[in-house]
């Protein structure tokens, strides 16, 4: 998506996003969660979007705490259709309360959603490409086709192409310690 790299810079909303967040690795499983959230509902609709509506989401889905998501019930469900300040797509919603049970096992399978990601970072030896990183989680999570699944990634740092070479923020994920994982499993 180096495309990003020509419009993002100075842009209200994208320009933030675009220094300081996309393609930096987290680890933090409500951050981690909170991306897989923002990633499902920008289907069909644009990122700028998505990012106006960011606090509204913060808010209705309790700051993307896992825990509190996973147990939601059909009160909770109704209160979120009828919310404004998201994408009120129930198809969005259930995925959204699906997946955060799916987090929830992966601490007891792997430790953790960041310890999970990292797990499938290579794939007999070689980094996971993504048509495998997208079979995997169409197995795993709910509504992950492949372009979703490609933009979590790359927002993460675990597939290559959120930065083109020439960007700056490219430069400084390089000098990151540790470097991005899709960084590190090149040199694997």
């Amino acid at each position: 998506m180096s495309g990003y790299c020509d419009y993002a810079p100075g842009h209200p909303l994208h320009g933030p996003y675009h220094d300081r967040e996309y393609g930096f690795p987290q680890r933090a499983e409500a951050e981690l969660f909170e991306r897989l959230i923002l990633e499902i509902n920008q289907a069909g609709l644009s990122w700028e979007t998505i990012l106006r509506k960011r606090d509204g989401f913060r808010a209705a889905y309790d700051g993307f705490d896992v825990d509190t998501v996973a147990a939601y019930g059909d009160a909770e469900r109704a209160r979120l259709l009828a919310d404004a300040g998201i994408i009120r797509n129930r198809l969005k919603v259930d995925a959204a309360i699906h997946n955060a049970q799916i987090v929830q096992s992966l601490r007891a399978s792997h430790g953790g959603f960041a310890q999970w990601l990292d797990a499938h970072l290579l794939l007999d030896g070689r980094p996971r490409d993504k048509a495998a990183w997208v079979k995997l989680f169409k197995n795993t999570f709910r509504f992950t086709g492949g372009e979703i699944t490609n933009e979590f990634l790359m927002s993460l740092g675990y597939l290559p192409g959120g930065h083109r070479e020439s960007c700056p923020v490219y430069a400084k994920l390089a000098k990151r310690r540790p470097p991005p994982p899709w960084m590190r499993a090149a040199k694997a």
